[in-house]
């Protein structure tokens, strides 16, 4: 379905999860990044707090989301209940993580990996509600 063609145009259409493909690959790339930053400052006994693990592979992974509120006209409701998801999901994973291990090394890593889990379905919110609000 990706690689339909559109009517003889010669323009190809995007699957509806591309987007959160490429979320999930750009927040591995963040994670790669930010581990390189860790691997590059261990030596001075600087490691990098999760809270900004976090903020970098959201900074990498927040373009597919842009992409798509750029492609159509603003929906901003869309936007909000996005967010709304990403909010929700991101504190009932981190708390999940929390309780399920409750004596990791930084209570900040469950809080990481909420965000991690929360970006993917916060992009598949926004690009639903955009797709239906573009066909409607």
């Amino acid at each position: 379905m990706a690689d339909e063609k559109d009517r003889g145009k010669g323009t190809s259409r995007s699957g509806p999860w591309d987007p959160v493909v490429s979320t999930v690959v750009l927040e591995m790339v963040g994670l790669g990044f930010s581990g390189i930053v860790a691997l590059l400052a261990w030596p001075f006994g600087w490691l990098p707090d999760p809270a900004l693990v976090a903020f970098m592979t959201g900074m990498f992974a927040v373009w597919p989301a842009a992409e798509l509120y750029r492609a159509g006209p603003p929906r901003r409701l869309a936007v909000v209940v996005a967010l709304l998801a990403l909010a929700t999901v991101t504190l009932l994973v981190a708390a999940a993580v929390n309780w399920a291990f409750p004596a990791p090394a930084d209570p900040g890593v469950g809080l990481l990996v909420g965000v991690l889990a929360a970006a993917p379905l916060g992009v598949a919110v926004l690009a639903w509600l955009l797709n239906r609000a573009n066909a409607a």
